[in-house]
């Protein structure tokens, strides 16, 4: 699935942590979160929900190619002509981080935050969104804003909302 448009009305952090982190823990699934502008956001709120350890396997800010190649282990042969803030760099990366800790889902932003534009030549409020597991999804989306903290919250809780627009699709029965 891939949309240019934010989502309307996002809910906050906290919430969409926490309905995230309750499905995972009912369907005795897990997570490992891979960052980049977001910086530990998303971690940090998956974190803050008690008995997280029942689903949050690990988390990394991949914020350069040396934390990629540090954390998860990425070679030039590993990414080849993708680059970072696309949609296929963002998928690969979430497959990247639940393989690499044996996860049910990996989950990936890679944006620009701001304020000004990435070295890749995307504008401020830009980011990337994936998700990998059963099925794989991501999005691409512009704030158009130049704000770094409020893209960076606007980054985690897109990611977050991807997450649990998969999980809600999928069917657990299987």
């Amino acid at each position: 699935m891939s949309a240019a448009t934010p989502s309307p009305e996002l809910e906050p952090l906290s919430v969409l942590a926490a309905r995230v982190g309750a499905t995972l823990r009912e369907r005795r699934q897990t997570v490992a979160v891979a960052e980049s502008s977001a910086g530990g956001l998303v971690s940090a709120a998956l974190l803050a929900i008690p008995g997280a350890s029942a689903f949050f396997l690990g988390g990394a800010v991949v914020y350069s190619r040396r934390a990629g190649k540090a954390l998860l282990g990425l070679t030039r042969e590993d990414i080849g002509d993708m680059r970072g803030e696309t949609e296929p760099y963002a998928r690969f990366i979430a497959a990247r981080i639940r393989d690499s800790h044996r996860a049910t889902w990996g989950i990936c932003e890679s944006g620009a935050a701001g304020p000004s534009g990435s070295p890749y030549g995307d504008a401020p409020g830009h980011v990337c969104v994936a998700v990998a597991g059963a099925v794989t999804a991501s999005r691409t989306l512009e704030t158009g804003d130049t704000d770094r903290p409020a893209n960076m919250d606007v980054f985690a809780r897109q990611l977050l909302a991807l997450f649990d627009e998969t999980l809600r699709t999928q069917d657990t029965s299987a």
